[in-house]
C-alpha cells in the first residue's frame, strides 16, 4: 500500500508549469486560499508569472529550474498538456507531489495513444472515439478504410484550438494532406453527423473522491471555443447520466488526481462519441468561476494540496462568451483599441474576466465573460446582448 500523505496547508508554495491564463486563474484561486505560487514558464511576460509570488523564467526541461521549483513547492501541476512528461517525472523524483502524474498528461499529448485508450474504454462505458486510422508511414495510407471519408486528418502531437488538422474529402486527397502536415504521425478520423458538442469537467481528489460539474454545451468558431452554456440546452437526462458515469470511470481508470476535461460529440442519431481529453482545467469550465459553489481552479488547488473536494453545485444558469484579440482591432487591423467594457458591464449579470495579456492578437484568447440568468433562456439572452455590445455575432 502506498504511503498516505498529509494535506498541504495554506502558507505553503504550490507550483504551476505554464504561465498562461489557466495558470493565472489557478494562481488567483490559490492566493485566495492562502497559498503562495511559483510559476515556471519560458516567456518573460506571462499572465501567471506577473502575479505569482515566485516566477522562474526557464525552459520546462531546465534541470536547475526544476530543482529550484522542487526546493520551494510541496506540490506541482501543469496548466497545459504539452509540458514535457519528463519534467513532471523529474519533479516527482525530487520528492514533489505531482498531480496529475506524467502518465496521465502524456496520454493526452499523443492522439494515437489517446484514441487507443478511448477505444479500449468503450467496452466499459459504451462511449468510444470516432472511427479512425493511424498514419505513420506511406504504406498506412493504402490501408485506410474507404468508409473513413470524408475525414479529418489530425497531427498526433501539439494540436489544439483547431491547429494541426485538415479536412480530407476522399482517399485521393489524403497523400497531399499528410504531406502538408509534414508527414508526422497523424490520426484520420471519420467525420460524423454531429448534432452538438459538450464537455464534462471531472475532478478526482487524493482520497479517490470524484465529482463532476454540470455538463457544458459548446459552440466553436474556427476551431476555437466561442460560447459554453450550462446546463446544456440540448442534452437529454439519459445522455447526461451516461456522460457523467463515463467521466467518473475514466478518471479513476487512469488514476488521475486533479481537474480533467473530456470533450464529447453528440451525434444526430443520439450516440455519444468521446473526442479528446484535456488533463487540466478547461476553457469550457470557466463558467464555474461565477455560476458554481466552487470554481475549477479552486478544485485544482484542493487536489494539489490533498484537501477534500468542494461542491460542484450550480447556483445559476450561465452562458460563457470567449473574448479573442480580434475585439481590440474592430474596424482597424493596425491599431489595437480597448473594447467598450463599460457597455458590457452595464449588464449587471455579466462577469468580466481578463487574462492580463499585454498584447492582443487576432485569435488570441484574451478573456471571457460569464453571463448569468434566472433561467437558461435569460442567461442566453444576456450573452447575446453582451456579444452584440462588443460587435460579436452571438
Amino acid at each position: 500500500m502506498a504511503e498516505h500523505l498529509e494535506p498541504i496547508l495554506p502558507g505553503s508554495y504550490l507550483g504551476i508549469l505554464g504561465g498562461g491564463q489557466l495558470g493565472r486563474m489557478f494562481t488567483q484561486a490559490a492566493q485566495a486560499m492562502g497559498y503562495k505560487v511559483c510559476v515556471l514558464d519560458p516567456g518573460a511576460d506571462s499572465p501567471a508569472g506577473s502575479i505569482a509570488e515566485k516566477f522562474i523564467q526557464a525552459d520546462y526541461t531546465d534541470s536547475a529550474a526544476l530543482k529550484e521549483m522542487a526546493s520551494l513547492c510541496a506540490s506541482v501541476s501543469t496548466e497545459f498538456e504539452n509540458v514535457p512528461a519528463q519534467s513532471l517525472d523529474e519533479l516527482e523524483a525530487l520528492g514533489v507531489f505531482v498531480a496529475p502524474r506524467s502518465s496521465c498528461v502524456s496520454l493526452a499529448q499523443n492522439r494515437v495513444a489517446e484514441k487507443k485508450f478511448l477505444a479500449a474504454w468503450k467496452a466499459e462505458t459504451n462511449i468510444g472515439p470516432a472511427p479512425y486510422s493511424v498514419i505513420e508511414h506511406d504504406a498506412d495510407i493504402e490501408q485506410v478504410p474507404a468508409d473513413l471519408f470524408p475525414g479529418i486528418l489530425k497531427t498526433s502531437r501539439m494540436g489544439y484550438d483547431g491547429k494541426g488538422q485538415i479536412t480530407v474529402d476522399d482517399a485521393a486527397n489524403l497523400p497531399a494532406a499528410w504531406a502538408e502536415l509534414g508527414k508526422v504521425p497523424c490520426v484520420l478520423e471519420k467525420r460524423m453527423e454531429l448534432d452538438f458538442e459538450v464537455s464534462a469537467l471531472v475532478v478526482r481528489g487524493y482520497d479517490d473522491a470524484v465529482v463532476v460539474y454540470p455538463i457544458a454545451q459548446n459552440i466553436h468558431r474556427d476551431g476555437i471555443l466561442h460560447i459554453s452554456t450550462v446546463p446544456a440546452p440540448s442534452l437529454k437526462p439519459i445522455q447526461e447520466k451516461k456522460i457523467i458515469g463515463a467521466a467518473k470511470a475514466l478518471i479513476r481508470k487512469i488514476d488521475y488526481v486533479g481537474v480533467l476535461c473530456i470533450e464529447f460529440f453528440v451525434l444526430k442519431n443520439g450516440d455519444i462519441i468521446a473526442n479528446e481529453i484535456a488533463p487540466r482545467p478547461h476553457n469550457s469550465g470557466h463558467y464555474t468561476m461565477d455560476a458554481c459553489v466552487s470554481s475549477q481552479f479552486e478544485q485544482q488547488v484542493r487536489t494539489m494540496a490533498r484537501l477534500p473536494l468542494a461542491d460542484t453545485r450550480q447556483l445559476a444558469p450561465v452562458s460563457m462568451l470567449n473574448l479573442l484579440g480580434d475585439l481590440w482591432f474592430e474596424g482597424n487591423e493596425d491599431q489595437a483599441k480597448e473594447p467598450a467594457w463599460s457597455k458590457v458591464l452595464a449588464h449587471p449579470d455579466a462577469k468580466l474576466h481578463l487574462y492580463g495579456k499585454s498584447e492582443p492578437r487576432i485569435g488570441r484568447k484574451m478573456g471571457h465573460i460569464n453571463c448569468l440568468g434566472e433561467n437558461l433562456s435569460e442567461a442566453r439572452q444576456h450573452c447575446a446582448a453582451v456579444a452584440t455590445e462588443l460587435g460579436i455575432e452571438p
